[in-house]
C-alpha cells in the first residue's frame, strides 16, 4: 500500500463506523481500502455531480455539508435533502444509471469515491458489506418517506421543529452537541426543503425564539427546550 492509500484508508478513518460495517476482519477492510483509494475535494458552491450525469460511484462524505436539489420547470431549485459527514451520497443514481439531482457543497467538502461496480463485486463476497449497503439505502428511503409525511400534513412549526430535531440527532451521532448547531444552509434552502416560504421560515424561527425554545444568532442555533420541539411534532402525530 502506498502512503496516499494509507492516508485515505477506511480502516483508520474516524467516520468508519458511520460509513462502513462493523466487525470486518483486517483482510476485508483492506479490500475496501483498495476500492476507496480516491478522495475528491469540492469547494463551497461546487457540484459533486449533476442531474443527468452517468452514475458510476457512491460518495462517503468525510468533511463538509451538501444539499441535493433539482431544478423545477420554472427554473427554481427544489432542495431534496441535506447530507453531512459520515453519510453516503449518490444513491439516486442506482435506479437508472444516471443521477437525478445536483449535489452542491454548502461548505468546502471532501468525499471518498466508491466506484459502484467494484463495491457491488466486493459486497457479493463480503456479506456484511452487502447488508450495510442495503441498510444505507433503506435508511434513505425511510428518510424520504418521513419528509413526504412531513410535507403532506404538518404546519410550519411542526415542519421546522421536526427538521431541527432530525438535524441535531444526526449531528449528535457524529459526536457533536445535542443542543447546538451551525446551520450550513440558508433560510431559503430550509424553506425549499420543507415546502415553506422564506418569510414563513423566518417567522417560525422568531416564534420559537419568543417562546424560549431556541436561541438564534445568525446561523448558530441553540436548542433550549428539546422537549418543547418534540411536543410540537408529537402533538401533530397523535392527532392523525
Amino acid at each position: 500500500m502506498n502512503l496516499q492509500t494509507i492516508k485515505v484508508a477506511c480502516s483508520n478513518c474516524n467516520l468508519r463506523e458511520l460509513c462502513m460495517p462493523m466487525g470486518l476482519n483486517e483482510q476485508q477492510l483492506q479490500r475496501i481500502d483498495e476500492i476507496v483509494a480516491t478522495r475528491r475535494k469540492v469547494k463551497r458552491g461546487g457540484t459533486l455531480f449533476r442531474n443527468g450525469e452517468p452514475f458510476n460511484s457512491l460518495y462517503a462524505i468525510r468533511t463538509g455539508f451538501f444539499k441535493t436539489c433539482v431544478a423545477t420547470e420554472d427554473g427554481r431549485d427544489q432542495v431534496t435533502g441535506f447530507q453531512m459527514a459520515g453519510e453516503i451520497i449518490g444513491l439516486d443514481g442506482i435506479v437508472n444509471d444516471h443521477h437525478t439531482c445536483d449535489a452542491v457543497a454548502l461548505e468546502d467538502a471532501e468525499v471518498c469515491v466508491m466506484p459502484f461496480d467494484r463495491l457491488e463485486e466486493l459486497s457479493r463476497e463480503v456479506t456484511a458489506l452487502q447488508n450495510h449497503v442495503h441498510k444505507i439505502m433503506s435508511r434513505e428511503i425511510v428518510r424520504e418517506h418521513g419528509v413526504m409525511l412531513l410535507l403532506g400534513s404538518m404546519r410550519a412549526e411542526e415542519r421546522l421543529a421536526a427538521f431541527l430535531l432530525n438535524l441535531v440527532q444526526r449531528l449528535h451521532a457524529r459526536g457533536f452537541s445535542q443542543s447546538e448547531l451551525v446551520l450550513r444552509m440558508t433560510r431559503e434552502e430550509i424553506g425549499s426543503y420543507l415546502g415553506l416560504k422564506l418569510e414563513t421560515v423566518s417567522r417560525t424561527f422568531s416564534k420559537f425564539v419568543e417562546e424560549g425554545i431556541v436561541e438564534v444568532k445568525q446561523r448558530h442555533v441553540k436548542i433550549l427546550d428539546t422537549d418543547a420541539l418534540k411536543r410540537i411534532v408529537n402533538n401533530q402525530q397523535t392527532c392523525h
